[in-house]
C-alpha cells in the first residue's frame, strides 16, 4: 500500500488550502471580539487616569479642610541682617530688632615653630572646657604641633586643632566646634597659647528688649518664629509676619486646576460628537456619567455650616462655566481673601454635621472622593467589572480558537484518511491495468 508524505498527494486536492479556508471562517467571530476587548482594554486605561486625577483632586481639597491650608504666614525684613522664620503657630505681627553683636567661637594659637619641628621634650596639655572637666593631653619628645593636633582631635570632642602656618613658621590653632561664651576654654602646659579670638554670645533687642543666644539662631525669643541674624547694624532692622494670603489662594487655585482636569477628562470619554458621529470612549456609561454628574452638584453646592456670609464658590468668584469647567474671578477672590479670611476658610472647611451635611466646599469634596476612592469604592468597583469583561472576553476567545483548532484536527483527519483511500484505489488501478497489459500480450 502507498505510504503518504504529505496531505493531498493521494487526492491531488488542495486540502492544506481547503482546511485552511474551514478554519478561517470557524475563527471569524474573532475579530469581534478582539475589538470588543481593545475597547475594553481602553477602558480600563481611562478609569486608571480617572482614578488617578481623583487622587489628585482628593490631595488639593485636603489642604483645604486643614488650619495649615488657611494659616500660612509670610515674613518680611527691611534689612539682610536679620531674618525670620515660621516655625510653628505665630501670629501676625511687627518687630523691630536690632544686632549688636554676633555669636562666635574661641580660638587660641600656640607660639610659632619651625615647619615640622619635634617638640624636644615630654610634656601634657591641660585642655579645660567652661564649667567642665580638665582633660590632659600628652606627649613626647618626639611629637610635631601636626601629631599633637591629631591626639587633641581624639581626646577633646568640643574643639578641632589644626595647623595654621605663616611666615613665621607654623602654629597649632585650637578652635571651638560651637560658637557662644558657653564654649569657652582655657588651655595650659608647657607649649604657650595666646586666645586670639574670645567665644561670645549674640545679643539683640526685640522692641527694645535685649536678649542674648549661644548661636546666631534665636529660636524661642517669638512663638512660632526663628530669628536668624548674620550682621551687627546700626538701624534697627524692621520685621513683620502677615498672612500669606498668595499661599492661601494657590491651594484654591489648585483645588480648581484639579477639578478641571478631572471633568475634562470626563466630558471627553462621555461627549458625542455629532459632527464626526463618534461616541466617547464610555459615552453613555451610567457609572462615568454618575460620577460626572455628582461633581459637578459639589461645586454648585453649598456650605450650610459655613459661619459667614460666604456659601457659595459663586459668592468667592468661582463659577461653572460651558462644559463644567470652572473659572476664577481673580479680583472676587483677591477682596474676600484680604477683606473676609475667616468666612472664605469657613465657605470650605466648615465642619460637617453628624449625620455629614452642611460640610464645606472642600469637606464636602474630600467625604466625596475619599468614598470613590476607597477599597470597596466606585473606582476600584468599576476597574474590577471591566476585569471581569476583559477576562469573559479572552474566555471567549479561547472557546474560539479550541473550536478552531478541534476543527482543523478533525479535517486534518479525515482528508489524511481520504488521500490513505485514494493512493489505494490509484494503487490497485494500476495493478489491474498491468495484469490486463500482460493478459493481452498472452492472448
Amino acid at each position: 500500500m502507498a505510504t503518504i508524505s504529505s496531505i493531498g498527494v493521494g487526492s491531488g486536492l488542495d486540502v492544506q488550502g481547503i482546511i485552511s479556508k474551514m478554519v478561517d471562517l470557524e475563527k471569524q467571530p474573532l475579530a469581534g471580539l478582539q475589538a470588543k476587548q481593545a475597547g475594553i482594554q481602553a477602558q480600563v486605561s481611562t478609569y486608571a487616569q480617572i482614578k488617578s486625577l481623583t487622587g489628585k483632586l482628593s490631595d488639593a481639597v485636603s489642604k483645604l479642610t486643614l488650619d495649615s491650608g488657611w494659616n500660612a504666614l509670610a515674613t518680611k525684613s527691611s534689612s539682610d541682617a536679620v531674618s525670620l522664620t515660621v516655625s510653628g503657630l505665630a501670629q501676625p505681627a511687627s518687630y523691630d530688632i536690632g544686632v549688636s553683636q554676633l555669636a562666635r567661637a574661641q580660638t587660641s594659637v600656640s607660639d610659632a615653630r619651625a615647619p615640622g619641628a619635634k617638640l624636644t621634650a615630654a610634656g601634657t596639655l591641660q585642655f579645660t572646657p567652661q564649667g567642665g572637666t580638665a582633660i590632659n593631653i600628652a606627649y613626647t619628645g618626639d611629637d610635631t604641633l601636626e601629631s599633637l593636633a591629631g591626639k587633641i582631635n581624639d581626646a577633646v570632642g568640643s574643639v578641632t586643632a589644626t595647623i595654621m602656618r605663616d611666615a613665621s613658621g607654623e602654629r597649632l590653632m585650637l578652635r571651638s566646634k560651637a560658637t557662644g561664651a558657653d564654649a569657652a576654654f582655657t588651655v595650659t602646659g608647657d607649649l604657650n597659647f595666646t586666645q586670639s579670638q574670645t567665644a561670645q554670645n549674640a545679643r539683640i533687642t526685640v522692641n527694645g528688649v535685649a536678649t542674648e543666644s549661644g548661636t546666631n539662631s534665636f529660636d524661642s525669643v517669638l512663638p512660632g518664629l526663628k530669628i536668624a541674624v548674620s550682621q551687627v547694624t546700626t538701624t534697627d532692622a524692621h520685621v513683620s509676619v502677615a498672612a500669606d494670603t498668595a499661599a492661601t489662594r494657590k491651594n484654591i487655585q489648585d483645588f480648581v486646576d484639579a477639578y478641571n482636569e478631572l471633568n475634562g477628562l470626563l466630558a471627553d470619554s462621555t461627549k458625542y460628537d455629532a459632527d464626526t458621529k463618534t461616541a466617547g470612549l464610555l459615552q453613555g456609561d451610567s457609572a462615568t456619567v454618575g460620577l460626572q454628574n455628582a461633581l459637578r452638584m459639589l461645586t454648585m453646592g453649598s456650605a450650610g455650616n459655613a459661619t459667614g456670609s460666604l456659601r457659595r464658590l459663586a459668592d468667592v468668584g468661582i463659577q461653572m462655566q460651558a462644559g463644567g469647567k470652572l473659572a476664577v474671578d481673580d479680583t472676587k477672590l483677591g477682596k474676600a481673601l484680604q477683606e473676609s479670611p475667616d468666612d472664605i476658610k469657613s465657605l470650605f472647611a466648615a465642619k460637617a454635621s453628624p449625620d455629614g451635611s452642611g460640610g464645606g466646599i472642600a469637606v464636602n469634596f474630600k467625604q466625596y472622593t475619599s468614598q470613590l476612592l476607597a477599597f470597596d469604592g466606585t473606582l476600584n468597583s468599576k476597574s474590577d467589572s471591566l476585569a471581569l469583561r476583559i477576562k469573559s472576553n479572552q474566555g471567549e476567545q479561547d472557546k474560539v480558537n479550541d473550536r478552531a483548532g478541534v476543527l482543523q484536527a478533525r479535517l486534518t483527519r479525515q482528508y489524511s484518511a481520504l488521500d490513505t483511500q485514494m493512493a489505494s484505489l490509484q494503487s490497485l488501478s494500476a495493478y489491474m491495468q498491468q495484469q490486463v497489459a500482460n493478459w493481452n500480450k498472452k492472448t
